[in-house]
């Protein structure tokens, strides 16, 4: 199935590839198709990823030297789709919210941080002293392997058996037997990541179509008042435990990185952002 999967991603890449040249002299390619096939790398270089990121190579962050900008930009390759799609305030903003999410999820902050709260995203790598090993005995389709813990790990702190078994399946990895190596090798833990956001699990929208403006509420999306937004994100990765609630602080922190990042890329952040008043999915 890793075959399968790489396969599949190399045919996508390839014909992808093929599109941006067929357009690139094309008179008729209108400049959002052009803008679509410049890399991730055109809207974030080096320096303003560092930038972002002021303090995770610091010796107080258990992450230190984890997560390299190399590694973020090589592990999007294999989703051409993030980043890519839409205008270039879409790109953007898109952008900003997938690092405002993981950098929420990883932080090291706190309100009186150097620099900032905001300026301490990537700091871990893995969950501290977890309240228990993430097993979901229920689940038959990706059944917990003896001895392993489904803690949260990576950029977007991937956890449950029932995540780690398909990311794992798509990326490449045995997610079941071998859930440490989402801690140990920086470029599968971006792909998690960025596998998250751009996977659909229904009933929940993937992350990357409500950010790109692909996200279709259901009339129980609109009941629940789910409505497009930095906010849905938010409910799609923890809602459970941060919606419903007036000012949540774990929410606000979410917002307070997406609007740091979102001024780095000179992109507004869209209308909500919160999830108070909507019902998690």
């Amino acid at each position: 199935m890793a075959i399968i999967s790489w396969l599949s991603s190399s045919i996508f890449l390839s014909l992808f590839t093929l599109f941006c040249l067929s357009i690139s002299n094309a008179s008729w390619g209108a400049e959002a198709a052009r803008e679509s096939c410049r890399p991730i790398s055109s809207l974030i270089n080096k320096d303003l990823f560092h930038t972002m990121f002021l303090h995770k190579d610091d010796a107080a962050c258990p992450a230190k030297d984890f997560y390299a900008y190399n590694s973020f930009i090589q592990a999007s390759k294999s989703f051409p789709g993030f980043g890519t799609t839409g205008s270039l305030t879409t790109r953007k903003r898109e952008i900003a919210a997938f690092l405002a999410q993981i950098s929420h999820e990883t932080s090291g902050g706190w309100a009186t941080a150097p620099d900032g709260p905001y300026a301490w995203g990537l700091c871990y790598k893995e969950e501290i002293s977890p309240q228990s090993d993430y097993c979901d005995s229920t689940n038959k389709e990706w059944p917990c392997y003896p001895g392993k813990s489904y803690k949260g790990r990576g950029p977007i702190q991937l956890s449950w058996n029932f995540n780690y078994g398909p990311a794992g399946k798509a990326l490449g990895f045995d997610g079941l037997k071998n859930p440490e190596i989402v801690a140990n090798n920086s470029m599968i833990a971006l792909k998690t990541a960025l596998w998250f956001w751009m996977t659909e699990q229904k009933p929940k929208p993937s992350c990357h179509d409500v950010m790109v403006g692909r996200y279709i509420p259901t009339e129980a999306d609109v009941a629940a008042n789910r409505t497009a937004g930095f906010g849905v994100v938010t409910n799609i990765i923890n809602g459970g435990l941060e919606c419903g609630i007036r000012n949540d602080a774990r929410v606000n922190d979410r917002i307070g990185y997406f609007k740091r990042y979102a001024q780095l890329l000179n992109v507004d952040t869209g209308s909500n952002l919160d999830c108070a008043n909507q019902k998690s999915f």
